[in-house]
């Protein structure tokens, strides 16, 4: 079992001399930090403030510091270390990757869904880390929980870019970068990614051609100009979402505490905001600003500053988990990203011995601009859902169905998709190893 060290809020006069020197306790299972290295007063929007202490403390010194002394002995790989911050989330990494002062390179971004918290990602971080303990930092992100999830999702994306931005700029030795969202966070990271997103000239190459295409000569010159996409500024490779209503919350059963009723389905777009704010207006496409689109309906096409879609495009693989049954949040169509008609059938699903609540793999192929024409459906199914699934499906998906059926704790399936809280949504864990088994390093 590992145990890390909790810090108490204290004044910072009043710290106890206890907290500042390193130390571990139970067979160096418990971390305490030395908080007097190289810390400066925090500013006011300070990133890598340790929670309850007003000093900010660099990444890399710290992850330095850590390897010098923290963890003396000889940590096991998967022996984790987590560092909390007051304004950012809390970062896990291996406590022994720490001591060979290796940093890995590869950034795990997770981000909660609503009224959700960094606590939901607990159980998946620390089996992150000690599955992959040499190649990933797991950030939990911190900026959109509680009520502030009910702010909306351009709000929260813009929160959430701001803060990967400030990880990245602490652990300057990453190279890579992958996203693991629930629920709601799939849509505020699908919004952050295309704040993110940039093109990098890699190499400029100067190459001479002749008239007729030849090399060596001196008639011609040009300029040969790479570009790569980033994230962040690192290269994008998991893009992973566990039940995310990514069609929104509108239409017959995408919401399916509604049992489906007709009058309830109608009247949930008028009324959702009274519960979940701008958040509520996004999930239902009723929000208009300036006059302008839903904003779920911007998000499957690039605009002038926000590229969503060529920002998916660059990670290597984009997987959404959906549940099959039992989840009372979010509809199977809409955390999949599919037709009515595309559902797997029930012949279809056959169970992983390795997975039990896996049920059906569909690795996806992008569907291109000219696959669906308006002879291929009904007039009346031209609508937000199809635009929506018509722009996100330019990009292939894997599709991962999931179902807890038999599960006594399908009732939370929402929940337990995520292992949320182990304790109660603990049938959830072959779903979080399918992701790290299958997760691009």
């Amino acid at each position: 079992m590992i145990t890390v060290a909790k810090i108490p809020l204290y004044p910072p006069n009043e710290i106890p001399k206890t907290l500042l020197n390193p130390r571990v306790r139970g067979g160096g299972a418990v971390v305490c930090f030395n908080l007097g290295f190289n810390s400066k007063p925090k500013k006011k929007e300070g990133f890598f403030g340790l929670i309850g202490l007003d000093y900010e403390i660099d990444g890399m010194e710290l992850w330095r510091k850590l390897s010098r002394s923290c963890i003396p002995g000889s940590p096991k790989k998967g022996q984790k270390v987590e560092v909390e911050s007051d304004n950012g989330g809390e970062d896990f990494f291996d406590a022994a990757t720490a001591e060979a002062k290796v940093q890995p390179q590869h950034l795990v971004v997770m981000v909660n869904g609503l009224a959700g918290s960094t606590a939901d990602w607990t159980y998946a971080a620390e089996q992150f880390v000690k599955r992959l303990p040499d190649k990933v930092i797991v950030h939990r992100s911190e900026r959109n929980t509680s009520k502030l999830t009910f702010d909306g999702v351009d709000l929260m994306g813009e929160r959430l870019a701001e803060e990967v931005v400030n990880v990245v700029k602490h652990w300057p030795g990453l190279h890579k970068i992958s996203f693991v969202a629930h629920s709601l966070g799939g849509l505020i990271a699908r919004y952050a990614i295309g704040r993110l997103y940039e093109l990098s000239t890699e190499k400029e190459t100067a190459n001479q051609t002749d008239s007729s295409g030849g090399e060596g000569n001196d008639s011609g010159e040009y300029l040969e100009k790479h570009h790569e996409a980033k994230i962040a500024g690192l290269e994008p490779m998991n893009f992973i979402t566990l039940a995310t209503p990514h069609l929104g919350s509108i239409g017959h059963k995408q919401l399916p505490l509604l049992c489906g009723l007709p009058f309830l389905e109608k009247s949930a777009p008028q009324t959702a905001h009274w519960i979940a704010g701008r958040s509520g207006k996004h999930l239902f496409l009723t929000d208009d600003d300036s006059g302008k689109p839903p904003l779920l309906l911007r998000m499957v096409n690039d605009s002038e500053d926000l590229k969503f879609m060529s920002a998916l495009r660059s990670f290597k693989r984009r997987v959404a988990y959906a549940n099959a049954n039992y989840d009372h949040i979010v509809g199977w169509r809409t955390s999949s990203i599919r037709r009515q008609s595309e559902l797997p059938k029930s012949k279809l699903l056959v169970r992983d011995e390795k997975y039990p609540h896996i049920i059906h793999v569909d690795e996806g192929k992008a569907e291109g601009n000219s696959s669906k024409t308006l002879s291929d459906v009904k007039a009346e199914m031209i609508d937000f859902e199809e635009e929506m699934i018509r722009g996100l499906s330019q990009v292939p998906w894997e599709r991962i169905d999931v179902s807890f059926q038999k599960s006594k704790q399908r009732y939370v399936a929402h929940n337990t998709i995520q292992v949320n809280r182990y304790w109660m949504n603990s049938d959830g864990a072959d779903v979080v190893e399918h992701v790290i088994d299958n997760f691009i390093v």
